[in-house]
């Protein structure tokens, strides 16, 4: 194991053994590189590492401290590698869509309070019949993403909100290229609202794995063809 990469586990390991804790000011550089048994040029770069993927927090002239580790915010590292995608990689985005957004869809089923169900009911009503298609994509992005703040769970939600862009590009290409894409969306944007607002959770997995896998089995056959 590198030298880095071994400070790095040292230091990770006292955070899941909660030696430190979200929020901690870690010991002095001399005094943490002596009790981890690690140079201080191999702690410093560990220190270094860690702060890019959001687990320290260094700031100039007070220290280095332990973030929140919020989902949100240890996410935020893969949303960077997210964005460099390829076009013909989207398939598998769409594929981990399929496996989370309908668990995402039956929580909020479950969970989603009626105000945010009543909010929902409003982004597919704000979507005016002559809407263009970068108007679509928004609301459609909004949509799916009040379902997953309303599955209750902060990290599910930020997985899903990560896959939403790489797959963006698609859906806006289904729009531009099929017909019947964009009252086919409504439709079945209307069948899931329903589900939520009617507490039926399988139901509402259900028609979410048809909405996702339809675009996804749409694209499959795309990629197959010539790109007009």
């Amino acid at each position: 194991m590198a030298v880095t990469d071994e400070a790095i586990e040292k230091i990770k390991a006292m955070i899941v053994a909660g030696d430190l804790r979200p929020g901690d000011r870690l010991p002095r550089e001399a005094d943490l590189a002596e009790r981890l048994g690690l140079s201080r040029n191999s702690l410093r770069e560990a220190v270094k590492a860690l702060s890019l993927i959001r687990v320290l927090d260094v700031r100039q002239g007070d220290g280095t401290y332990v973030t929140s580790l919020a989902p949100q915010l240890l996410l935020d590292a893969l949303n960077f590698i997210v964005d460099f995608h390829r076009d013909d990689t989207v398939l598998e985005f769409f594929e981990v869509r399929r496996i989370l957004e309908p668990a995402a869809t039956a929580l909020a089923a479950q969970r989603m309070s009626d105000d945010d169900v009543q909010a929902l009911r409003k982004v597919l009503a704000d979507l005016s019949d002559d809407a263009s298609i970068d108007e679509l994509v928004a609301n459609d992005l909004d949509f799916h993403h009040r379902i997953a703040a309303g599955a209750g769970n902060a990290l599910l939600c930020s997985l899903i909100d990560s896959l939403s862009g790489p797959t963006t590009r698609a859906r806006i290409w289904r729009g531009l290229t099929q017909a019947g894409a964009v009252e086919k969306t409504r439709e079945q944007h209307a069948a899931i609202l329903e589900a939520i607002a009617g507490r039926q959770p399988e139901l509402a997995r259900s028609w979410a794995t048809v909405h996702v896998a339809g675009v996804e089995d749409w694209l499959r056959v795309a990629l197959q063809g010539p790109v007009g």
